[in-house]
Parts: structure tokens; C-alpha cells; sequence
């Protein structure tokens, strides 16, 4: 196997970008090589099968969806009340929006992953791992909500952002934001701790 990470990781966005657009059937070597614009043959040099390229864009796709450093300390910044909890699901909603083929690779790679077990257990650990940083960075944050409220917001957000990238007009664009200050109110009651 082939140890240039720039590449794998230039392929592995590739074969994100041919996931989003063509789904789990037309992630092939070649159609890799092609939206990479390397010569055929260059993702079967990286990646042993078809199982191996779907697990290592479960691990890219995941990591691309990542805030970066500067935009966690962000959350620091400012009041800790309900007001910067809706800014701060503001900024999420609209930052995964922003990377749209990533989220639909994402849901491809979900349902992908109902077939092929090794895939299963990246993205399983993946999401897990976030699940538990966003909580446990919350807990230690000193913004309002409990561990249940930061879980209810993940799973409420992920479907709008599901909803607004796969069918735009049943939730139209202005509503969006009003959706996310909506669900952090019912989550979070003005007397949330």
C-alpha cells in the first residue's frame, strides 16, 4: 500500500465528493481517479478493495465535518446562557450546511454501513466520539442543558440539516434559523441549569 498521505487524503475528499453525487453504487476506483484527476488506477494503489476505501472515507468525511480549532474557542467567548447556546447551534447548523457533499457522503456511508461491518465500526466510533466530546465539552463550558439536551440538539440539527440539504423546500432557507432558536427553547426552558 502506497504511504503518501497528502494523496490518500486528496483521494479519500475525491471519493467524498463521488459518494455525494453518485452514492454508494458509483464509488468505484475509477471514478475516484477520475474526479481526483490522477491516472487510472492511482485509488486501487491506496486502497486494498472497495471495503477499505469506504472505511477510509468514513475516517475523512468524519474528520472534514470537525470544527476547527478556532471555532471551539469560540464557544468559549461570551455570556453562558440559552442566547449563546442558539448562536452556537446557529454557527453548527450553517457550518455542516456549508459542507454539503460531506453530509450526504455521510448519510450514504450510514446506510452503507448497514452492509459492510468494518465501515459500521468506524463510523460507529466516529460518531460516538463526537457525541461524547460535544457533551463532555458542554458539561465543562458552563452553558445551560444538561447531557440529555446536548444529544436531543444533535439529533434534532442533524435532521434539519438532513432536510434543508436533501429537500430545501420543505423547511424553505428563512425558516432555518427559526427552527434552531425554536428547538433550543423547547430543549433548553428558560430555567435550564
Amino acid at each position: 500500500m502506497v504511504r503518501n498521505p497528502q494523496r490518500r487524503a486528496a483521494l479519500a475528499d475525491a471519493a467524498i465528493e463521488v459518494l455525494a453525487r453518485e452514492g454508494a453504487r458509483g464509488l468505484t476506483f475509477r471514478a475516484v481517479d477520475a474526479e481526483a484527476g490522477v491516472p487510472a488506477g492511482t485509488a486501487s494503489n491506496y486502497f486494498a478493495d472497495r471495503d477499505a476505501l469506504f472505511v477510509q472515507v468514513g475516517d475523512r468525511v468524519y474528520e472534514r465535518l470537525q470544527p476547527d480549532s478556532a471555532a471551539v474557542a469560540e464557544t468559549l467567548k461570551g455570556a453562558r446562557d440559552r442566547e449563546r447556546v442558539t448562536e452556537l447551534m446557529y454557527e453548527l447548523t450553517d457550518r455542516v450546511s456549508a459542507y454539503r457533499s460531506g453530509f450526504l457522503a455521510l448519510v450514504e456511508l450510514r446506510l452503507e454501513s448497514t452492509r459492510r461491518p468494518g465501515l459500521r465500526t468506524v463510523l460507529t466510533r466516529a460518531i460516538s466520539a463526537d457525541v461524547d466530546a460535544n457533551v463532555t465539552a458542554h458539561r465543562a463550558s458552563g452553558l445551560p442543558g444538561d447531557d440529555t439536551a446536548v444529544v436531543l440538539l444533535y439529533l434534532a440539527l442533524n435532521w434539519l440539516i438532513m432536510e434543508r440539504l436533501t429537500l430545501p423546500d420543505v423547511f424553505p432557507e428563512p425558516r432555518i434559523h427559526d427552527l434552531v432558536a425554536e428547538l433550543v427553547e423547547r430543549v433548553l426552558p428558560p430555567d435550564a441549569p
